[in-house]
């Protein structure tokens, strides 16, 4: 199955499943995550960078594939992109490479599928 596709489908249907069963508190936690991402003092594309860059530290890798759409979606170069993960590269220590190589493996889809649009 194709890369992009699989986590998507993946993440759609598990999103459905957590916010069909979900109680107040992890549907206000999803608010916030939302909203998190909004513009206010620093603008939507920087938080996205941020959220990209502490993915990484943290070492999610669904969380580093979704910021990269998002950073992706909200006209990041990839040049950008990559040197933001660098960033948290090097924050995040020789532990964050493997998790590195799965993101430039991710990005590297999403732009051949941006110039196949």
């Amino acid at each position: 199955m194709d890369l992009l596709k699989e986590y998507r489908d993946r993440r759609s249907a598990q999103n459905k499943k957590v916010i069909d069963n979900a109680d107040k508190v992890v549907k206000r936690i999803f608010s916030l995550d939302t909203i998190t991402f909004h513009d206010g003092a620093l603008d939507a594309k920087t938080k996205e960078m941020i959220g990209l860059t502490t993915s990484l530290v943290l070492r999610c890798d669904d969380c580093v594939k979704y910021h990269l759409e998002k950073c992706v979606e909200v006209g990041y170069t990839k040049e950008q992109i990559i040197e933001g993960m660098a960033v948290g590269n090097v924050v995040g220590g020789t532990i964050v490479i493997p998790h590195l190589r799965r993101a430039v493996e991710y990005l590297e889809a999403l732009f051949d599928e941006k110039e196949n649009a």
